[in-house]
This record gives C-alpha cells, sequence and structure tokens, in this order.
C-alpha cells in the first residue's frame, strides 16, 4: 500500500507533477531552528510555503491542474471555489497560461486575497460561506460557460501537485518518523502522504486542522467522511465543512491521525514564527505548527517535518491578532 499502487493518486502522479512545475514553482526553504527543537523535545523541519509563489502551497497543484488541461479546455477557461489561496493559485495558473479564469469566493473572505485573486486578472463572483453551496454554485457557473471547473482539493491534478511539497522536504532532510500537514479538505495532506510514505514507508502521517473544523479528525476515526457545519475559527483557509471523496480514500488508507490545534494556539504558533524564525503565517499556515507545539510529547525524540502551508495575512490583521485587538476564543 506503501507504493500507493491501490490509491487513487499514486507516486507516479506526483513526480509527473513535480517535473510540471519544475523551474515555475519555488523550491521553499526547509527551516530549522534550535529553539523549536529545545521547545518540544523534537528534530524539527520547516518546510516553508509561505515563501511559494502567491504565498502559499496551492500554487503547486493550481498550476499542475491547468497544465494538465488540453489547449482547448484552457481557451474555454476555468472555474474555481476558494476562500482565498486555491482562489490566487488558479488565477495564477491560468493567467501563466493565457486562460481566462472566474473564481468563486466568499464575501468574507479576507479582502488581501480578493484584490491578490483579481490582480491575477480572474473574475471574481462572491457569495455567502454560511447560505450558499460553493460546489454547486461553481458547478453551475462551469456548465454555464463551458469552462473546466477545478475544485479545491477533491481533484487528482491538485492533490498531486500538493505532493510535491513532502517529496522536495524529503529529498531535502532524508528519512523523517513523522509530518504534520495542515488540513482542510484534504488535498495537501493526501497528496504529501502518498509521496512521503513512498519514499520513507515506516513514517507516520498527520493531519493538523483547527479544533472548532475537526470533520477530517471525525471522519478519520470513524472510517467514514463526516460533514460539519461551516466552523468558526480564524483559520479562514480551513473552514471546509467536510474531506473531500478522493482525498479521504488515500488518508484513511495512509494518514495516522488527525491533529486539532485551538485558535489561541494558531495565534501562539503565528507569534513564534516571527518572533524567532522571522516570519510572517497566516492562522491556517500555522495551523501545522500549533498542532505540533500542542501535541509535543507525541514527537519527543523524532526527526519531525511540519508544513508552514501559507502566509497571505495583511498586516492589520496580523497585528490584530498578536495584539490580541481581534479577539480569539
Amino acid at each position: 500500500m506503501a507504493d500507493g499502487a491501490a490509491l487513487p493518486l499514486t507516486f507516479a502522479d506526483v513526480t509527473a507533477a513535480a517535473a510540471r512545475l519544475r523551474g515555475v514553482a519555488h523550491r521553499t526553504p526547509v527551516l530549522h531552528s534550535r529553539t523549536l527543537d529545545a521547545l518540544v523535545g523534537a528534530e524539527v523541519y520547516l518546510k516553508a510555503e509561505n515563501f511559494q509563489r502567491m504565498g502559499a502551497f496551492k500554487f503547486r497543484g493550481g498550476y499542475n491542474a491547468v497544465n494538465v488541461l488540453s489547449d482547448a479546455q484552457r481557451a474555454r477557461g476555468v472555474v474555481a471555489f476558494s476562500s482565498g489561496n486555491h482562489a490566487q493559485a488558479v488565477a495564477l495558473a491560468a493567467r501563466l497560461h493565457g486562460c481566462p479564469a472566474t473564481i468563486l469566493m466568499p464575501s468574507d473572505a479576507p479582502p488581501l486575497k480578493l484584490a491578490a485573486t483579481r490582480g491575477y486578472g480572474a473574475e471574481v463572483i462572491v457569495y455567502d460561506r454560511y447560505r450558499d453551496d460553493r460546489a454547486a454554485l461553481a458547478e453551475a457557473l462551469a456548465a454555464e460557460r463551458g469552462a473546466v471547473e477545478i475544485p479545491p482539493y477533491d481533484h487528482l491534478p491538485v492533490m498531486a501537485g500538493q505532493g510535491t511539497v513532502a517529496l522536495e522536504l524529503i529529498e531535502e532532510v532524508g528519512a523523517l518518523d513523522a509530518m504534520i500537514v495542515c488540513a482542510g479538505g484534504g488535498g495537501f495532506l493526501s497528496g504529501c502522504a502518498v509521496a512521503a510514505r513512498h519514499l520513507v514507508p515506516s513514517i507516520r502521517l498527520y493531519g493538523a486542522e483547527p479544533e472548532r473544523g475537526n470533520d477530517m479528525q471525525q471522519s478519520l476515526r470513524r472510517g467514514e467522511i463526516v460533514r460539519i457545519d461551516v466552523p468558526r475559527t480564524i483559520c479562514d483557509g480551513q473552514q471546509s465543512q467536510s474531506v473531500g471523496r478522493w482525498p479521504f480514500a488515500v488518508i484513511r488508507e495512509l494518514v495516522t491521525d488527525v491533529l486539532t490545534a485551538s485558535d489561541p494556539a494558531v495565534v501562539e504558533a503565528m507569534r513564534f514564527a516571527f518572533e524567532r524564525l522571522k516570519i510572517v503565517l497566516e492562522p491556517s499556515g500555522a495551523c501545522a505548527l500549533a498542532a505540533l507545539m500542542t501535541n509535543a510529547a507525541a514527537f519527543r525524540g523524532q526527526r519531525v517535518g511540519v508544513t508552514l502551508s501559507g502566509g497571505n495575512v495583511d498586516s492589520a490583521r496580523f497585528c490584530a491578532l498578536l495584539s490580541g485587538a481581534e479577539r480569539v476564543d
């Protein structure tokens, strides 16, 4: 099972995505902090996807998904839905391919992400995340325009692209005992699980999600997809209501467990990253680090990879979160 032969996504899919991304996506740095190692009692390697193009790992999957389309498909355009990072990824990927893009985004998406998506040339249509069914809206829009829909996580080319994060990390630092990956709809976690388990069959894979949005944790522990209400969390990139069908088929086979972190713990991880690593992370981007810090005892004495999945947060909100001006329960 470790080679992914019986799974919908294979290691060959991830390596093919890596070839498409070579020279286009950034090979992001791996950070190491002795202070963090001492704090959690482990040897920690941080894959800094906040330095990726458009500021998050999502560029990898978005670019791969647009790249595998035919010229005729790209000419008809693409449609995506996202709270922000997948929106920017598809918008940028479409621009790089000369392809029109229409993106559905929630009306309360961070203004920085809305502006960036429009800045990459996409048409943005807003919806109410607490009332509207974004997947149904996207499907109807794609059908109306004859465009190709690129979902944010339940899409094999997206999953393959995201898996290149684990591929690069292990190529650089060698075998790991465990890896913690930010989890929303599961595209990132499933792609990384396939790559990591192929390269290091003994590795343990963990997802990381907000405590108030633990649908994936519930799903993995029950063995079936659990759907929840839109979670009220500062981690806007992880407000998905259920894990995707394709990602879950991988996650239930390869992932050890899904960890959670409270919103206050996420803020403390953002603070640590800023003060000790000198980098800016958005809340969702710090979730895996927060999960490690919250569950440090489980990783003591081990070599652990952690994804820092994005840094798309405006200065006002970043300062409000760290100063306590924005209330975090």
